[in-house]
């Protein structure tokens, strides 16, 4: 019963899917039983995901959630949320490359790049063909997101261009990405977005940043010496705009890691048995096992209020942060339940549990930590 029905079963807004975006999240989840977390230690291992990982991404329309299709419908954020909650059930990396791709990268070229900057790299993004990362961090600028010193100097030759000089680090799947946009300087006061190609000389990627979880991603620092980028004309605001969604891609991430971590325990307690009884005929371990999914429950409706509001189109910047501080301590309690009820196995390489604990700890600091979210929070509830 708590398998099927809390961990495995519907959704409570599936009702709320269309009957496409339905259909689209059973592929995924197909995907994901048959591919994904079959492999998943070989990725940890290699520290890579296979090249012909985009192209699949994008076959099945995970790289294209945030992109108008001909008829200008996109997919809602509710199926936005369900695909990394599912993709986390395989491979928590690759569930944060695909939810950062959506909600960073490809919104802020829908929304705010000029018609000829869409037409020549929407498509090929979409299939998978051109990958893509967000360029926000430095060594002197993460939370602190204005102390950004990457410099555009503007081509007066070459309008809409400009001239980027700087470092980013601690960029995801900044290895592999044929397209960067990169937030940077245009005056003392003011920054902005530049679309930023990486098969040029001023660009050379400088560290592969290893990390203990998410290990597939190719997460790097990399530098700009006279990088010729491509101004999106927008503001720094709105630049950062699209990180609600993507706090909500995090803390679906956190739920499916969530999920997966439950279900593991709950099968490894049925078949335990210590002093003559098994682990999930202990009272010790079911209160355990009760605040778990008492967590993932209120994680659940978190998300889920962020991404209703988030289609409804109000402000969900609130919501977004509330559903990923939430989710993302909630998932830590869960992994850490998950080990202390598996014992000394919950630390070994042999059970899963041990790369899901090590895997939640990013959604405790990817896309802005915890103590940002509770200030961002703060801030709305004190005005």
């Amino acid at each position: 019963m708590l398998q099927k029905d809390i961990l495995l079963g519907r959704n409570i807004h599936e009702d709320h899917l269309s009957p496409l975006e339905f259909e689209f999240l059973e592929k995924v989840q197909l995907f994901v039983k048959d591919e994904v977390l079959p492999s998943t230690r070989d990725w940890e291992n290699a520290k890579s995901f296979p090249d012909n990982i985009w192209t699949k991404l994008g076959s099945l329309g995970l790289l294209s959630m945030s992109i108008p299709d001909k008829k200008g419908i996109v997919c809602s954020c509710k199926a936005y949320v369900e695909a990394c909650r599912i993709l986390a059930h395989g491979d928590p990396a690759l569930a944060m490359n695909v939810a950062a791709w959506n909600a960073l990268s490809a919104s802020h070229i829908v929304h705010l790049a000029t018609q000829e900057q869409r037409d020549k790299y929407l498509d090929k993004i979409a299939t998978g063909d051109v990958k893509l990362a967000w360029a926000l961090t430095e060594p002197d600028a993460g939370s602190d997101a204005r102390r950004v010193r990457t410099s555009a100097s503007f081509i007066q030759e070459k309008p809409g261009y400009a001239k980027l000089n700087g470092q980013k680090m601690f960029i995801t799947n900044g290895g592999k990405a044929d397209l960067i946009v990169v937030i940077a300087r245009i005056s003392e006061t003011e920054l902005s977005a530049f679309l930023l190609e990486t098969d040029q000389p001023g660009f050379k990627i400088t560290e592969r940043i290893h990390t203990i979880g998410v290990q597939a991603s190719n997460t790097v620092r990399f530098e700009m010496h006279d990088a010729v980028g491509w101004h999106t004309p927008c503001k720094f605001e709105e630049a950062i705009s699209f990180l609600g969604k993507g706090r909500l891609g995090i803390a679906a991430m956190g739920l499916g890691i969530a999920e997966k971590a439950i279900q593991l325990t709950v099968e490894y307690a049925s078949q335990r048995e210590q002093f003559n009884r098994k682990l999930s005929d202990m009272q010790s371990v079911q209160n355990m096992l009760a605040d778990s999914v008492v967590d993932l429950e209120a994680a659940r409706l978190l998300i889920y209020k962020g991404a209703h509001l988030y289609d409804k189109k109000q402000d969900v910047n609130m919501a977004a942060s509330m559903a990923k501080l939430f989710a993302s301590e909630a998932v830590n309690r869960c992994t850490n339940r998950a080990i202390q009820i598996h014992g000394g196995r919950g630390m070994t390489f042999e059970y899963l549990v041990e790369k899901l604990w090590r895997d939640a700890k990013l959604t405790e600091i990817g896309e802005g930590c915890s103590e940002i979210q509770r200030l961002i929070i703060g801030k709305q509830i004190s005005k």
